[in-house]
């Protein structure tokens, strides 16, 4: 079952180009078993869950050269954005794939092999009927915190404000997560506004950060 709204569109001559020419130099190949990442060892590596057009990406990213990023697009105009991006500011530590990320959760990520996982502004598939298609729901938790490293973090952030009190009880349901805060996280001010959330903002809609962490036992 999708998490995403499929898009169809026409790309423009440089997105066409950046798909050809930098896809093969920063991408991951979608494939059936564990991925091999070209980062060093003891680099780590967070994992973002859509990366929409790369903006907030490209800016975590170069503000922290010491974690690799793996971003996780679907959509075809999203890939070629964040690749310009990453190209044009010379990202060594971004790697793009160009896929579904809860198929690269289930079959390329190694469990216990993340630092990180972001989920910014996620489809908040508004009708009751559609809310089965959310990430956050109890399933895929539990896939994401099996992949986590111990003390690894799930934070995640919307404007949806249903979605958001949703997000706390599943996540605080999953076992192997803990709550950094008592209820949501205040904003951290490392995250750049991202352009839904400039939109939500604008619309009146309160923005509220969710992080937990993977348990140590």
């Amino acid at each position: 079952m999708r998490t995403f709204h499929a898009r169809t569109g026409r790309l423009g001559v440089q997105a066409k180009e950046a798909m050809r020419t930098l896809l093969p130099r920063y991408g991951i190949p979608m494939i059936a078993g564990p991925w091999q990442l070209p980062f060093p060892p003891d680099l780590p590596v967070v994992l973002e869950v859509g990366s929409g057009m790369g903006e907030t990406t490209a800016q975590m990213a170069a503000a922290d050269p010491g974690t690799g990023v793996v971003a996780v697009e679907v959509h075809t105009a999203g890939v070629a954005a964040l690749l310009r991006r990453v190209a044009a500011l010379g990202l060594d530590n971004v790697r793009v794939v160009h896929g579904d990320a809860v198929t690269v959760l289930r079959h390329m990520v190694p469990p216990e092999s993340l630092a990180g996982v972001r989920l910014f502004f996620p489809d908040p598939w508004p009708k009751p009927r559609h809310h089965k298609r959310r990430f956050v729901r109890p399933d895929l938790v539990g896939l994401t915190a099996d992949r986590l490293q111990p003390g690894g973090r799930f934070h995640a952030a919307t404007d949806w404000s249903e979605y958001a009190h949703e997000m706390l009880t599943v996540l605080s349901a999953e076992p192997l997560l803990r709550n950094d805060y008592p209820g949501f996280a205040p904003r951290p001010d490392w995250r750049p506004l991202t352009r839904f959330e400039r939109r939500g903002l604008r619309h009146g809609h309160r923005v509220q950060d969710l992080i937990f962490s993977r348990r140590v036992e």
